[in-house]
């Protein structure tokens, strides 16, 4: 498990206007499709002002019935790997990014506790996914400290700069 400052509200609009201003430069709209922020990412990007220039939608896909019908998420993927895996974070991404016809989307499902965890996955595994367009889905799985607050809070800034790098890094 990783120690990561849990980010305040504040910090989350810099991260948001820093995107913002990054996907209009390069003329890109973008989806989310969250588990266990159950949303939170989103509405970090709809506080700004003039999120529709940029902002598409967002999928809470909470149970993996909603994974499954709404993102395109295989059954059997959910039912080999399970819900906080890499291979349902890509599918995610994926979905979203499709679903949406957006040129970027981010993807978070993972354990936010208090309960939940196993030993595999204990409580703060979550597993991203970024699609971007034009570019292989990149994926990644981190381990948060904290209350379910901190690790979902942890969990949408880590995904919102990492979306930014990864948009940087295509320019």
């Amino acid at each position: 498990m990783e120690d990561f400052a849990v980010p305040d509200e504040r910090e989350f609009e810099r991260l948001v206007e820093k995107l913002a201003s990054r996907l209009k430069i390069n003329g890109w709209s973008m989806a989310t499709a969250e588990s266990c922020t159950g949303g939170w990412i989103a509405k970090c990007c709809t506080d700004l002002a003039g999120s529709s220039a940029w902002f598409e939608r967002g999928f809470v896909t909470y149970s993996n019935r909603a994974k499954y019908e709404l993102l395109g998420v295989k059954r059997s993927t959910l039912e080999e790997h399970g819900a906080v895996s890499e291979a349902t974070a890509v599918q995610m991404a994926v979905g979203a990014h499709r679903h949406a016809g957006v040129d970027a989307a981010v993807a978070v499902t993972g354990v936010a506790g208090p309960d939940g965890g196993t030993p595999d996955k204990p409580v703060g595994t979550v597993w991203f996914a970024w699609s971007l367009e034009g570019r292989p889905v990149s994926s990644e799985v981190m381990w948060f400290r904290g209350d379910r607050d901190a690790v979902r809070r942890q969990t949408v800034a880590h995904a919102l700069n990492r979306l930014l790098d990864l948009i940087k890094a295509g320019v």
